[in-house]
């Protein structure tokens, strides 16, 4: 299923959900509907297209061969479930450096979720009793003044809207890791779906993509990068990073190879014959299935997923709102 948010002209929003296979009237339609709209014909769809410019979505045609999707779009409701717990969990320990302003939205969503509509009272004792932010004393008043905003969102919009924050954030997705450089400065290393990071702090320094890199490697505590030659006249071939020890750097460059293969290869990479005396450097490879095969995936299964329980507190939803959505999801991809 499709998960897509319509912006009226009004400037509200609201996400329908439409089958893989929909074509845009499918969506029109269903945007018509929500307005009680009976003069239709006189409006249309907009979108950027992927060269950038305004379109309109063609009645006809499916609707993935007109809007770009996000190549990290989450098809599953438990997979955003998930998704959703470990956000929840990185802002209470402080792991996911934003806003006051994105914090407060974040943690909104996240009442809207567990509670159902806004009510000052009980907003107010639950905040009281559950932590979701070190600071939080300082935001209940934030908090609460976003929570009234999402009036009947039922808890699987709550986590679209919640993961469409999330996403935009700096350091969403990021976890550093402790190094210094070839001058001994003090800085992270991080890794993403676009390559390796360099930070000093929480600022991003060096970013170096995965078409720049040739060969990523690791030799007692030191993590190297090594880089296509074309770039080398730029900078040194061979750029180095020390860790705090062979183990930490290690294990940084395990996740650097599962990133890669995760998110820039198109099938799982095979495993390579052992030696039968000995061999040199790790064995180690990615194993499971690629991005591209989940959404391939995506695309063409028809089995229907089995309900998931969520963790709830009392709740109050309007009846019509708060019924979950038929297409309970239950695959779960890798954390980005």
């Amino acid at each position: 299923m499709l998960h897509l948010k319509v912006q009226f002209l009004d400037d509200s929003q609201k996400i329908f959900v439409v089958d893989q296979k929909s074509c845009g009237k499918g969506l029109f339609n269903l945007a018509c509907s929500h307005l009680n709209l009976v003069e239709k014909e006189y409006f249309g769809l907009e979108f950027c297209s992927q060269a950038g410019n305004q379109v309109w979505l063609e009645p006809l045609k499916p609707i993935t061969k007109q809007v770009k999707m996000d190549p990290g779009h989450l098809r599953e409701e438990l997979t955003r479930y998930l998704f959703t717990l470990q956000i929840k969990k990185d802002l209470a320990l402080g792991r996911l450096p934003c806003s006051d302003k994105s914090a407060a939205l974040l943690v909104s969503h996240l009442l809207q979720s567990e509670l159902g509509d806004f009510h000052e009272e009980m907003d107010q004792q639950h905040l009281a009793t559950h932590r979701y932010l070190p600071n939080q004393e300082y935001l209940d008043n934030k908090i609460m003044h976003y929570h009234r905003r999402h009036s009947g969102k039922t808890p699987a919009e709550s986590d679209v809207q919640l993961l469409d924050v999330a996403r935009k954030l700096e350091m969403y997705g990021i976890r550093p890791h402790p190094a210094s450089d070839g001058e001994g400065t003090q800085i992270n290393l991080a890794v993403t779906h676009m390559g390796v990071l360099v930070l000093r702090g929480n600022t991003k320094i060096n970013t170096f993509n995965w078409s720049k890199i040739r060969k990523l490697s690791f030799k007692r505590k030191h993590f190297l990068i090594k880089l296509h030659a074309n770039l080398s006249a730029l900078c040194k071939d061979t750029l180095e990073f020390t860790m705090a020890s062979r183990d930490a750097c290690k294990a940084f460059w395990k996740t650097c190879v599962e990133y890669h293969a995760f998110f820039r290869l198109s099938e799982e990479p095979k495993s390579k014959p052992k030696a039968l005396l000995c061999s040199k450097g790790s064995s180690f490879r990615y194993s499971g299935r690629t991005q591209r095969q989940l959404l391939e995936h995506g695309r063409k299964a028809k089995m229907k997923s089995l309900p998931f329980e969520r963790k709830h507190y009392a709740s109050h939803y309007d009846e019509r709102q708060c019924r979950s959505s038929p297409d309970l999801l239950t695959d779960v991809s890798k954390q980005v």
